[in-house]
């Protein structure tokens, strides 16, 4: 039986994942690169560690890899104010701690991102704890993060909860179920061929799912 209830942060609980998108465009167009926004967009989700790499090369990455990363936190620094939690948010929360489940907000942000974050849904008083970049050798879609959250709260039965292909991959990697929701931009047919065990459309509706108990028993 679940007994802990892991849930990302970036395009899951808050609707930041454009926002990333144009941060990591004007980073790039700073250093005189032009990557398309989509390729950038499918991107959001792994860590900003992998993230050049993958959307350019390996040659960007070790040449610009660190003044790129640099650059994108400076941008997101101007847009993040306008990032706003998603309808249901807060009530998604209540009905993972109702069921009686521990409560872990997995994110592999900065940590002053994330702390931004908790306090649009006001997510300290309620979770039992949180992750940021800080806390994982290697980002999703490797399975640290999820591992590290699972051990904050002594569980031993995960479900993740994200946004995107990279979500449901360290899932996998980590051997947990993943739900997939339809925040980030991702297709439901993407999120389950990445190992997505449930979609749906966004925090209201994953929390009618929790009060329902079909997360109790979910299984990879």
């Amino acid at each position: 039986m679940t007994d802990t209830v892991i849930l990302d942060v970036d395009g899951t609980l808050v609707d930041s994942n454009y926002h990333h998108t144009i941060a990591w465009m004007r980073a790039f167009a700073a250093h005189d690169l032009t990557p398309p926004g989509w390729r950038i967009h499918r991107a959001i989700g792994m860590g900003g560690d992998k993230l050049v790499a993958h959307v350019a090369d390996d040659e960007v990455e070790a040449r610009l890899g660190e003044a790129l990363r640099e650059e994108w936190t400076r941008e997101f620094d101007r847009l993040i104010h306008e990032v706003r939690p998603f309808e249901g948010t807060r009530a998604l929360l209540e009905s993972v701690k109702e069921r009686g489940h521990h409560l872990v907000l997995a994110s592999s942000g900065k940590q002053q991102h994330v702390e931004t974050f908790l306090d649009l849904f006001d997510g300290r008083s309620i979770a039992d704890a949180w992750t940021s970049a800080d806390d994982a050798d290697e980002s999703k879609p490797a399975a640290d993060l999820l591992q590290v959250a699972l051990s904050r709260v002594g569980g031993s039965a995960g479900v993740m909860v994200g946004d995107s292909i990279w979500d449901a991959r360290a899932a996998e990697a980590a051997g947990m179920p993943c739900v997939g929701l339809r925040t980030g931009g991702f297709s439901e047919a993407e999120l389950r061929d990445a190992g997505a065990v449930m979609v749906v459309d966004g925090p209201g509706a994953l929390g009618r799912e929790v009060a329902a108990g079909r997360l109790d028993g979910l299984s990879h």
